[in-house]
């Protein structure tokens, strides 16, 4: 079994489902309500366990009935939370979660700032296990030494980068795979152009090089020939995208674990993501490994 340590973010989503966005000034109603455990790195673990790997998770909580609610549903998941980090007067992460008919969302989240000095005592310790590790950028010094760890060691390094910062970010040079979301490359890169942002990028970093774009095909920077080129994701009508691309990483990592060069890895990735956005719940519904070998069956 592939192990996986996935360290970063985790927050709990309060999610509500309604048919448009509400208005400034005005009231709603809900058809839908769930209160889901969430945050990039978090929700890429349970998907990880749900297709037939092991995750491991470090994050900064505070000592708080959020954050144990947190490690609980994660341990539920089967994810080992050994090594978070409780930090004394701080507050879990929280987010309130709209998501519209469309299955587009917006949040609205709150994060602790003393979240943000916490730090894990040993690194090395944590990696010397693990096949992969895969961080999000939302606390970039806590997943640092972790991730450098992880490079001496000379496995997989999977960054989800989703979270604006600058093109010097030094996550980017450790790291051997970096998928960004849509709006952080086009921030990062300063080009509403993704190629170009790729491109741009591929300048600074030598690790590979993706980017998810909701519907549209994921692009790639591909080093041999300097383009930039396409794998397209599967159609499915969204019913709710919350999640959808920590899913993608999630399980893009375990299938480089498994010996999936990166087409074929962002294939299999592209799959979970969109069996994700076809149903409501977040991180709740995560696919298994049995519905995304499904469809990839498919003709």
């Amino acid at each position: 079994m592939a192990k996986i340590l996935c360290a970063g973010i985790a927050v709990l989503d309060e999610v509500f489902r309604v048919h448009a966005f509400p208005m400034p000034d005005t009231k709603v109603q809900a058809s839908e309500f769930i209160t889901v455990g969430g945050g990039n790195a978090a929700n890429a673990a349970v998907a990880i366990t749900r297709l037939g790997g092991k995750a491991y998770f470090a994050a900064p909580l505070g000592v708080d009935a959020v954050g144990d609610r947190l490690i609980e549903g994660l341990q539920r998941e089967g994810v080992d939370c050994g090594d978070c980090v409780r930090v004394a007067g701080a507050r879990t992460p929280v987010s309130a979660i709209f998501v519209d008919a469309r299955g587009d969302r917006t949040i609205a989240n709150y994060r602790d700032h003393r979240l943000n000095d916490a730090t894990v005592d040993d690194p090395d310790r944590l990696v010397t296990a693990m096949d992969a590790v895969l961080v999000d950028n939302r606390f970039p010094d806590f997943v640092l030494p972790i991730c450098r760890a992880a490079m001496a060691r000379r496995i997989p390094v999977v960054i989800d980068a989703d979270k604006e910062a600058d093109d010097r970010e030094p996550l980017l040079n450790a790291a051997t795979h970096v998928i960004f979301s849509a709006a952080c490359l086009r921030a990062m890169a300063q080009t509403e152009d993704l190629a170009s942002g790729l491109a741009h990028m591929g300048k600074l970093t030598d690790a590979f090089l993706a980017v998810t774009n909701g519907p549209h095909p994921v692009l790639w920077y591909d080093r041999g020939g300097a383009t930039v080129r396409e794998t397209p994701v599967f159609a499915m009508k969204a019913v709710d995208t919350l999640g959808a691309g920590d899913v993608f990483h999630g399980a893009f990592a375990l299938a480089l674990v498994e010996g999936r060069g990166v087409e074929n890895a962002l294939r299999f990735a592209a799959a979970a993501a969109g069996l994700k956005c076809s149903r409501f719940g977040g991180s709740a519904v995560a696919p298994q490994r049995a519905e995304v070998d499904a469809l990839l069956a498919q003709p």
